[in-house]
């Protein structure tokens, strides 16, 4: 059982999958950027250079944890059942633009690695960017949809349990339903707003780093906010 699970094993079965390790590099790397963007340490100070070289490298790294992550997309793709045609299209915006950025990201890296030309890199980055950023549309679109029905259920039982209570009955399986409805209510709402910072950070690519939305310490605190609620996600869920 998760529950009978100590802090190191959990630690441990955690570090063990790829995501595990993706999010605690993503948290290192923002909070580098925040540190940067913030200007607490003075440009002249050695460890302001180290972090800047430290904060690049991490993103590097991260590219290489995302080799094949696109077949992830396919299956999941592949293996929807669809209620309707408005969810089968946001479906194949969401898991289709994630799965492209996904692969493009891998010819990026490669570029980063020396083994394409440089030259390709601005391209790749340009429709991994807009892949991102549709796939995010798509994502946040289906998530919103869930949670209304998340919170439809949450109705019925809420309103079953009064009932429960005027008929003098007992609805103690009813509140654990609650309690579990209202966990997963909580999850889609972090996932939604994880959604909203990377894709916040995805048109800030596509718009070249221009406009208000760009600003430094902005994207810094949106990637370290998606880092942290992504980092739990995957906590709960191993």
């Amino acid at each position: 059982m998760k529950k009978d699970r100590d802090f190191l094993t959990h630690l441990e079965i955690y570090l063990a999958k790829r995501d595990g390790i993706d999010k605690l590099l993503k948290i290192s790397r923002y909070a580098s950027k925040f540190i940067l963007a913030s200007s607490v340490l003075p440009e002249t100070l050695i460890l302001n250079q180290r972090l800047k070289s430290f904060e690049s490298s991490v993103g590097v790294s991260r590219k290489a944890f995302r080799l094949g992550k696109f077949v992830q997309d396919l299956n999941s793709l592949r293996n929807s059942n669809f209620d309707s045609t408005e969810e089968k299209v946001l479906s194949i915006i969401a898991y289709g633009g994630e799965g492209i950025y996904f692969f493009v990201e891998q010819f990026i890296w490669l570029t980063k690695s020396g083994l394409i030309d440089s030259k390709y890199a601005y391209r790749l980055q340009k429709i991994s960017a807009w892949a991102e950023f549709i796939g995010y549309f798509g994502s946040i679109s289906l998530k919103i949809r869930d949670l209304k029905v998340i919170i439809e259920m949450e109705k019925r039982l809420k309103s079953s349990i009064e009932i429960a209570m005027l008929r003098g009955d007992v609805f103690v399986e009813e509140m654990k339903e609650v309690k579990k409805v209202e966990e997963k209510k909580l999850m889609k709402k972090l996932s939604i707003v994880q959604d909203f910072a990377d894709g916040l950070m995805a048109l800030s690519d596509i718009r070249d780093g221009k406009g208000f939305i760009s600003n430094s310490l902005l994207l810094a605190s949106a990637g370290l906010l998606s880092a942290l609620i992504s980092t739990h996600k995957n906590w709960v869920s191993c």
